[in-house]
């Protein structure tokens, strides 16, 4: 099989290419940086170099494949953030459309049900309707929860204000997904191919509470005591500023962490509950807390 993969080699395209590479498949990994060519290469897949702005280089990219892998990378300096992932779908779909591709598997997110409120979110849903609108292609949506990952860009706020925190309670529940477990059920869908028409699949690893998050990690670091502190939206909104993101970018983030503490951006995978994988949130305290050594 021949797959072309969007997203570099990051968290989650590290292990998906081992994965397909030691299958014995040709992989061709999509990257916007010329100097990740070697490590792509090291990976044992082809290096495709250029930008998903660019419709015509998506094209020639996804020409032969058997099946490519769709994501939106973060873009934190766009203008307008949800404007930007939305067309970088539309891109992803008239590639695919030239391409004659018929099978995609789509990294979305949790809460990707909804057209707004949730922040990047509520991008990432109206790139699900462009891949669906493709006539003869098979979609598999990924909807992950919030990626353990994530939690890295908290170590400013532990270092210097000796808390944790966000605009959602320290009761609330959260669905969190280790990165390694969407590569698995990336490659399990790439390696069988089996899906048709175009469906959705949730990808949890953890279920935790905003307190319980927050003691595993004070306990890694050797900050046992570490409070979680709920702050206003208005408090979030202004620590973002404060911390240099833009205006647009600190709003999509407020936003998205209100659906948070509502449940709103959790009502449909409620509905449709998974069995956990594999990777607990435990297992990723010791990568946050070397993280934070480094820091």
């Amino acid at each position: 099989m021949n797959y072309v993969l969007l997203g570099a080699l990051g968290n989650i395209n590290r292990p998906l290419v081992s994965r397909l590479v030691a299958a014995g498949h040709q992989v061709t990994v999509v990257s916007s940086n010329p100097e990740r060519s070697a490590a792509i290469v090291a990976a044992g897949a082809k290096p495709a170099i250029g930008t998903i702005e660019d419709v015509d280089f998506l094209t020639a990219s996804f020409t032969g494949a058997d099946a490519v892998y769709t994501m939106v990378p973060p873009h934190y300096t766009a203008p307008d953030w949800k404007e930007y992932i939305r067309r970088m779908g539309r891109n992803q779909a008239a590639a695919i459309r030239a391409s004659g591709v018929g099978k995609v598997v789509n990294l979305s997110s949790i809460g990707a049900h909804l057209p707004d409120g949730c922040g990047p979110v509520s991008g990432i849903h109206f790139v699900e309707q462009e891949l669906n609108a493709l006539s003869g292609v098979a979609i598999q949506h990924l909807r992950p929860g919030y990626f353990y990952t994530n939690f890295l860009s908290a170590i400013g706020m532990i270092k210097q204000a000796g808390i944790y925190g966000n605009n959602y309670s320290a009761g609330r529940k959260l669905f969190l997904v280790s990165p390694v477990d969407i590569a698995e059920a990336a490659a399990e869908e790439l390696l069988a191919l089996s899906f048709t028409g175009k469906s959705v699949r949730y990808i949890v690893s953890d279920e935790l509470t905003s307190v319980e998050v927050t003691s595993i990690l004070g306990a890694a670091i050797g900050k046992p005591g570490l409070p979680y502190v709920e702050f206003s939206d208005e408090e979030a909104f202004n620590g973002m500023q404060q911390a240099g993101l833009s205006d647009d970018i600190a709003h999509n983030f407020v936003e998205m962490g209100r659906a948070t503490r509502t449940g709103e951006l959790f009502s449909d995978y409620v509905q449709h509950p998974v069995k956990l994988s594999q990777t607990k949130f435990s297992n990723f305290a010791s990568e946050f807390a070397a993280a934070y050594a480094g820091a």
